[in-house]
């Protein structure tokens, strides 16, 4: 079994947190020409958006985190990663949707901003500000959805609970980190003792270096990102529409297909 991966992409941690979980064997493959707007071959016959992850396994090709959850969890029922009772299932796909939206979105701008070099002087600390507020925010929330249970799935380690690691873990890289000693920072001190999220987290931080001239690939037509769904929708409600701008005008930003 393949999966097209990028190891800072929290879409694709999901994906490796739940097969590690479940014990199922794949190998991991960096797209060729991802980022770049020009990726072809195996990769975007399984994804047709160009998008990781992807999975293929045998003939059998699905693109999309959620999905592949639902693929994952269809094939290899046990253990379970989705609570039993309808409604907690229900509320760990609720979790998750937030997450892979609003809170993808914030880190995602801040990886603009720190890694990308999208914004300078008063407009990047503008955008800092408004993603510093809103991570609280979101994280207040996820500490209220949390409360006194042990995992956001409930009785064990599931489908909420791996929805929320990547996104939370990606804040803490930011410095944007849970309220020491908060239910939510608790829970990302146990986390990152199961061995499916510590060797996640461990692929997460190898590929961190390599984004040290991330700004420079950008600026040499190498990478022109994605700004779609609420990716756009939050750099323009956060005050960078000029960003947008010249990223259209530079045409290093690039949308979905078709």
């Amino acid at each position: 079994m393949l999966l097209y991966e990028h190891p800072l992409s929290s879409y694709v941690q999901k994906v490796k947190i739940a097969l590690r979980e479940k014990g199922v064997a794949f190998t991991p493959q960096l797209p060729v020409g991802i980022g770049s707007g020009s990726a072809a071959g195996g990769f975007v016959d399984a994804s047709l958006r160009a998008e990781v992850p992807a999975l293929v396994d045998g003939d059998v090709r699905i693109f999309d985190s959620t999905i592949i959850l639902e693929y994952i969890e269809d094939k290899w029922p046990t253990p379970p990663l989705l609570p039993r009772d309808p409604a907690e299932r229900a509320r760990a796909r609720m979790i998750e949707d937030i997450c892979d939206t609003h809170y993808e979105a914030i880190n995602w701008g801040l990886g603009e901003i720190n890694w990308f070099k999208r914004a300078e002087g008063a407009l990047k600390d503008s955008l800092i500000a408004a993603a510093t507020k809103q991570t609280a925010q979101i994280q207040a929330w996820l500490d209220r959805q949390l409360g006194e249970r042990t995992w956001f799935n409930g009785a064990s380690f599931g489908w909420a609970d791996l929805s929320v690691a990547p996104y939370l873990n990606r804040s803490f890289h930011y410095g944007i980190g849970p309220t020491p000693d908060s239910a939510l920072d608790r829970w990302l001190k146990r986390i990152k003792e199961r061995p499916s999220v510590a060797q996640t987290f461990t692929e997460f931080e190898g590929a961190k270096a390599g984004m040290a001239n991330a700004a420079e690939r950008l600026a040499s037509g190498q990478m022109r990102r994605e700004y779609r769904d609420h990716r756009l929708e939050w750099m323009i409600k956060s005050g960078g529409i000029q960003v947008v701008l010249d990223g259209l005008a530079k045409n290093n930003i690039r949308f979905s297909w078709p």
